[in-house]
């Protein structure tokens, strides 16, 4: 799209993708943190993202070397169902940001009684530490004010509830990590003090277990998974529809070097390619704008995700669909997969549908130009 988006939304074959949900990667390097003398590597990103699922009760500088020294987006979807016969989803708005996504939805409840239904934002669980220290993906320290996450229906907020379960080798051990005062997420603020706190005899039971392993001098890793559940209860009356509105922000991944600048990385590109639909016209915008710019600072890419299959769950299919992807800067450059895409403002564009059952996820890559470059 004239250089400055391309998106072919083959939506029944939609590439959508939220790994469950980043947009805000400012950078993203491999730097080195100093915590409390020490150095340690960590894979740096600026984070926000999120979904929500409904089920029926009734019911991220400096560059990098390579293009593939990158960090995944964790992709987060929006309201779900399990497989419902009784409430339609009659239209869902989506907006999507490297800042901020947000979904409206209209919900009615076909049948003469009412429902009650469990509202949730289910997040990725959090897998295991490792020895290196490093991240595939990016993660939270407090869901709550990583995510800044608000839900509201017929425009009253909702108070959602966090529920956490540590599991290690298919084992719960929640009760046991929080009588010994450790953090359950093991980004928490102060776990690492936590576990250097604990008596000797209990660190080494943990160690001995693994469950946790030291990486050197005061850092320690947990190696067990986190899963992360966000709640609430809510009545869908007989025969009445409901305005459901829900807003987060992502976990979104990237790069700083775009990948399109490493002709060696002819296998990881061509990846790249088919995940976001980047298509020759595309390139023909990179290749026009590079050289106008400035070659000690690369570009940076920026991932995001979004869950779409869960919307299939729904009684039929989604009668009004529509999304807006906002590359939030008119001189970046943004590809996603989906058909009769049309620009709607210098950063936004649009993509409807009526009667659509998605069948896969979103998938899309923004690319920034340094600025003042």
């Amino acid at each position: 799209m004239g250089g400055g988006a391309r998106s072919r939304f083959p939506f029944p074959q939609a590439h959508v993708y939220i790994a469950p949900p980043n947009p805000l990667i400012a950078f993203l390097g491999e730097t080195t943190d100093v915590c409390e003398g020490k150095e340690r590597r960590v894979k740096r990103v600026d984070i926000a993202a999120g979904a929500l699922i409904l089920t029926q009760a009734c019911m991220a500088g400096a560059s990098l070397a390579r293009a593939n020294d990158s960090i995944a987006e964790t992709s987060l979807g929006g309201l779900t169902l399990v497989k419902s016969d009784a409430i339609s989803l009659d239209s869902e708005d989506l907006y999507i940001s490297r800042d901020r996504v947000r979904v409206k939805y209209r919900f009615t409840n076909t049948t003469d009684a009412p429902i009650d239904a469990l509202v949730a934002f289910p997040l990725p669980p959090i897998p295991p530490g490792n020895e290196a220290g490093e991240e595939e993906a990016v993660y939270w320290s407090d869901a709550r004010a990583t995510l800044k996450f608000k839900t509201t229906v017929d425009g009253q907020p909702l108070d959602l509830d966090i529920v956490e379960q540590a599991i290690l080798d298919g084992r719960d051990i929640t009760a046991r990590l929080a009588a010994l005062k450790v953090p359950l997420n093991r980004f928490a603020e102060g776990f690492e003090k936590a576990i250097a706190a604990l008596p000797a005899t209990e660190r080494d039971k943990l160690v001995a277990e693994k469950a946790i392993l030291n990486s050197g001098g005061d850092f320690w890793v947990g190696l067990w998974a986190l899963r992360t559940t966000i709640t609430r209860r809510q009545s869908f009356p007989a025969q009445k529809t409901i305005a459901v509105e829900h807003e987060y922000a992502p976990l979104a991944g990237g790069a700083v070097g775009p990948s399109s600048q490493y002709a060696g990385e002819a296998n990881y590109f061509s990846h790249v390619r088919a995940k976001y639909c980047i298509d020759d016209d595309w390139m023909l915008a990179f290749n026009r704008t590079l050289p106008l710019k400035d070659k000690r600072y690369n570009a940076s890419e920026i991932f995001l995700g979004y869950v779409l299959k869960t919307g299939a769950n729904w009684k039929g299919p989604i009668k009004d669909f529509r999304l807006v992807v906002d590359k939030g800067r008119p001189d970046s450059l943004v590809s996603f997969c989906a058909d009769g895409v049309k620009k709607i403002s210098p950063t936004q564009f649009e993509a409807r549908y009526a009667n659509f059952t998605p069948t896969k996820d979103l998938n899309i890559l923004i690319l920034d130009w340094p600025t003042g470059r």
